[in-house]
């Protein structure tokens, strides 16, 4: 059911591995911060910005394996689907306990409501890819895409999170 995806995925997979990459040279940017807040600050923004990124390389790589049958894959994604909408509310709840607050409606789309729906995206791809639909791959694709966007619009925040917080130290 994905013959034909090959090249989405392995450009959606390599997207993802070179901003993890680059999210690493950014934090060494930010290296100096000592200030507890500060830390706490860029661990707010830097682990759902890496843990997006990896799971669109973990989604493109699961797809692009050789699976005898949809099942597999199918189930793996739903895991993968209700792990990332339960690692959401956790992200949500943790900024919240260090004041984080997402108060203007664009923050709150690309931070909250984005990884939501590409994490729906990728549940609802993967019961598509279990009932043999043919909207599955177009679902799972755009899943790596919403979730490539939310960690795009993270690592942007977080570095314009650090430069603005590096003055304060």
């Amino acid at each position: 059911m994905l013959h034909g995806w090959d090249n989405f995925f392995i450009m959606a997979g390599a997207a993802a591995a070179t901003l993890i990459g680059l999210v690493f040279v950014a934090i060494t940017v930010g290296a100096g911060f000592s200030k507890s807040s500060i830390v706490h600050g860029t661990r707010g923004f830097l682990t759902p910005t890496l843990i997006r990124f990896s799971g669109v390389f973990f989604l493109s790589l699961a797809v692009l394996a050789p699976w005898p049958s949809a099942r597999p894959i199918g189930i793996i994604l739903t895991v993968g689907g209700l792990a990332g909408l339960a690692y959401q509310i956790s992200v949500i709840v943790a900024r919240h306990k260090v004041g984080l607050i997402l108060l203007d409606w664009h923050d709150w789309l690309p931070h909250v409501g984005v990884p939501a729906l590409g994490s729906g995206s990728l549940i609802a791809g993967a019961a598509g890819l279990l009932a043999e639909r043919s909207f599955a791959p177009y679902a799972i694709a755009s899943a790596a895409v919403l979730l490539l966007f939310a960690g795009i619009y993270g690592a942007w925040d977080l570095t314009l999170w650090m430069i603005k917080n590096r003055e304060k130290t």
